[in-house]
């Protein structure tokens, strides 16, 4: 079970989520996200500090590479391009 809702490319995870549910993870292809709603998410890569979310950017992450994102305080919506 994912700790998300998909609705086409856009991604919804709740304020609720168990953040054991927020695992590292690799896609198989390169994505970018936008940022759609959400307060206090943030996206951590490999090997980097976690960095936050802000409302409207959009942020790469490249095919196979390990990132997860940790909790916030409000539901976050993303739009997944690829």
């Amino acid at each position: 079970m994912n700790p998300y809702i998909d609705n086409d490319n856009i991604r919804t995870f709740s304020e609720t989520v168990d953040e054991m549910e927020l695992v590292w993870h690799r896609d198989k292809e390169d994505r970018k996200i936008t940022i759609l709603e959400g307060e206090n998410w943030q996206l951590q890569m490999e090997d980097e500090l976690p960095v936050s979310l802000e409302l409207g950017k959009t942020y790469f992450i490249p095919e196979n590479f390990y990132h997860r994102v940790l909790k916030g305080t409000t539901d976050l919506k993303i739009r997944i391009d690829k």
